[in-house]
């Protein structure tokens, strides 16, 4: 961790030296953009919290044995939310993703609600052709609209689906109806929160749904409210802290994964939510410079 009174505006803190853009291997991008949110709202604030609490993390991760005080770690500065409409921001968000593909970086993004994960997602495939995504969440963001948008946050995942990507979905306790259809007619693999309660054998069948290249992205309600609580929608029995770290080291050892985002976090004050979501943004960093132990 580096000295309080110096800790530079950056990812973990990160010196700017490590920080330069030409340098770094990894691009974390803040995109505070809230427009669909229907619940609870703060995840405007989420990317400020993650980085600002970010800063307080240990730059030295134990289970990979990986140090990443010098790491190749770029933070973009906070993409300008468009509000004229999510597809407008959609729009942007996939061209401002895409610049840092086309320089070989490996884009983290920081939501921000969910809807902010389609922009991303066009911008790998740009790169990397159809996708496999893991989403980790509460619910299946399935719908084809939503409150009037089919660019709600509780659409994005219908989108991508109808975009030709394969979907894997991971800790899942609310859903609706017209979802429960979808995931019946199409077989999609779902692995619900009362089946990742019952022990980890879903972690190797939900890795082995997915195929190459991968694309994770993580809603904070997949965790437990005892791990994250400030979030616009928080479902009892989510995944434990140490199952969702598990996940994603077997998804980085076994898959390639071309990017990934941490999504939905609903600043309020709360330290502890705000640290685990900055633990686990740092956690995908280590994992994509470093691989799983």
């Amino acid at each position: 961790m580096t000295e309080p009174d110096h800790i530079p505006q950056t990812f973990l803190g990160l010196p700017e030296s490590a920080a330069a853009y030409a340098r770094a291997r990894v691009v974390v991008l803040p995109i505070p953009f809230e427009a669909t949110t229907s619940y609870g709202s703060g995840t405007r604030d989420g990317p400020a919290a993650i980085l600002a609490a970010s800063r307080q993390v240990e730059t030295y991760d134990a289970d990979l044995g990986a140090d990443l005080a010098d790491a190749p770690i770029h933070t973009a500065a906070p993409l300008a939310p468009d509000f004229s409409s999510p597809s407008a921001m959609t729009d942007r968000i996939h061209a401002a993703a895409a610049r840092y593909l086309a320089d070989g970086k490996w884009v983290l993004g920081l939501g921000g609600e969910h809807a902010v994960t389609l922009g991303l997602v066009r911008a790998a495939a740009d790169v990397h052709g159809p996708l496999s995504l893991l989403q980790v969440d509460a619910h299946l963001d399935l719908r084809d609209a939503f409150e009037g948008t089919p660019y709600s946050h509780a659409s994005v995942m219908r989108r991508c689906l109808d975009e030709g990507h394969r979907t894997v979905h991971v800790g899942i306790r609310n859903v609706s109806q017209e979802e429960a259809a979808l995931v019946r007619d199409r077989g999609l693999p779902v692995f619900y929160g009362r089946d990742c309660a019952a022990g980890d054998a879903w972690i190797d069948q939900a890795v082995d749904a997915l195929a190459d290249p991968v694309y994770v992205t993580f809603d904070v309600d997949g965790l437990d409210p005892s791990v994250i609580r400030t979030t616009g929608t928080p479902e009892p029995g989510g995944l434990g802290w140490w199952q969702a770290m598990t996940l994603l080291a077997r998804v980085f050892a076994r898959r390639r994964v071309v990017g990934a985002d941490v999504v939905e976090l609903a600043a309020a004050g709360d330290r502890a939510s705000d640290f685990a979501a900055a633990r686990l943004a740092a956690r995908l960093a280590a994992l994509a410079l470093h691989g799983s132990p």
